[in-house]
């Protein structure tokens, strides 16, 4: 599972790495986003002129376009299923998307409570793009709604012992391939998501106060003894 994460790599320096056209939505930075929140994602779509890679924000847990209510968002979809739940298939085919990331903390259970955890691909904690598909439902009041999930599958053996699910990790050679509207056919999307090796992440231990989310500064990100 992903609860939370971190981002605060500044606007600029994501349109340069994500090679995007334009940026549309407030992009912050943020050192515990959480599930409800906007926030920025990567996604490539066909404008009639071509297709055009733009950074938007979308909330955090995503609603499918058939739902009757928004009420229970999903906030991550496993890679194992993608292809088979209603609630995330067409998405996983038509709607995929890069999640930016310095890094997602997760929880430990030990004898004297929850430990958190900060996890991310080394040191300086480099962006990584996330798997993520998204979602446009339409309510009552024709008022539209854009929202996404992060797709999550078994950790890698190092990070295990913390929890037993992590982010996809989609290696910055095949953004282009995830993020492709021409690929469509469960086949190929599914010999992509094989592609994709285990992240190699660094976990360290940092303080509780990332478990409320009225926090939000630089040092949620800090190691604690």
């Amino acid at each position: 599972m992903c609860g939370r994460y971190g981002l605060w790599a500044p606007e600029d320096e994501l349109a340069r790495l994500f090679g995007v056209d334009f940026t549309m939505g407030d992009v912050r930075e943020t050192y515990n986003a959480a599930p409800g929140q906007s926030l920025p994602v990567v996604f490539d779509h066909d404008e009639g002129q071509g297709v055009l890679r733009r950074i938007q924000t979308l909330k955090w847990g995503l609603v499918p376009s058939w739902a009757k209510s928004r009420s229970r968002p999903m906030i991550n979809a496993r890679a194992e299923t993608l292809l088979e739940k209603p609630s995330f298939k067409a998405a996983a085919r038509r709607r995929r998307c890069l999640v930016p990331a310095n890094g997602y903390y997760e929880w430990q259970v030990e004898p004297g409570g929850k430990q958190p955890w900060f996890l991310s691909a080394g040191a300086g904690d480099p962006v990584m793009g996330f798997a993520g598909i998204y979602e446009a439902w339409q309510g009552p009041r024709d008022e539209w709604l854009l929202t996404f999930a992060i797709v999550t599958r078994s950790a890698p053996d190092a990070v295990g012992h913390i929890h037993d699910r992590s982010p996809v990790v989609v290696p910055r050679e095949l953004w282009g391939d995830w993020l492709d509207p021409q690929l469509e056919r469960d086949s190929e999307i599914q010999h992509l998501l094989d592609a994709i090796p285990g992240p190699a992440l660094t976990p360290r231990k940092v303080g509780k106060a990332v478990g409320n989310v009225r926090n939000n500064d630089p040092s949620l990100k800090d190691p604690v003894e």
